[in-house]
């Protein structure tokens, strides 16, 4: 014969159970719903730092690019007269131009003048200013100033 107190354990287990799903089913749907409230705000929030990266990447590229060596970069010449032609075209002070580049004015006017060389460094500099217009020279000197003088 069975033992009464366990078939009464075990059926007051069974009901207590069944209680509490019941009660947590409703917790369950707001969580779940929370969840995907969550879900949808990172969604959101990913989208929104996404466009404010593309607004200011252009600028932040070109920096990048221009300081960052790249591992399959063509080996650069660099041509004292070139330099000296593309700055008077562009109608930069040789310090405007040195601050594009990261250098001194006064370096400039050497490189210029054929009484120094720039490093590998400063040349992907040179070259990558050379691929540029003079508004976006401008551009790019008026941002360099204005986060200067912060």
């Amino acid at each position: 014969m069975p033992n009464i107190a366990a078939l009464l354990k075990s059926e007051i287990s069974r009901v207590a159970r069944k209680e509490v799903r019941a009660e947590i089913e409703s917790l369950r749907k707001q969580v779940s719903a929370q969840r995907t409230a969550l879900a949808a705000l990172k969604r959101e929030l990913g989208e929104l730092r996404k466009e404010s990266k593309r607004t200011a990447a252009p600028k932040r590229a070109l920096q990048m690019e221009m300081e960052a060596p790249q591992p399959d970069e063509v080996k650069r010449r660099f041509s004292a007269s070139r330099l000296a032609a593309h700055r008077q075209k562009t109608g930069l002070s040789a310090a405007d131009y040195g601050a594009l580049v990261g250098v001194s004015g006064q370096s400039i006017y050497h490189y210029e003048q054929g009484k120094a060389r720039p490093h590998a460094a400063v040349v992907r500099k040179l070259s990558m200013i050379k691929e540029l217009g003079k508004t976006q020279l401008l551009a790019l000197l008026d941002e360099q100033k204005a986060t200067s003088s912060e």
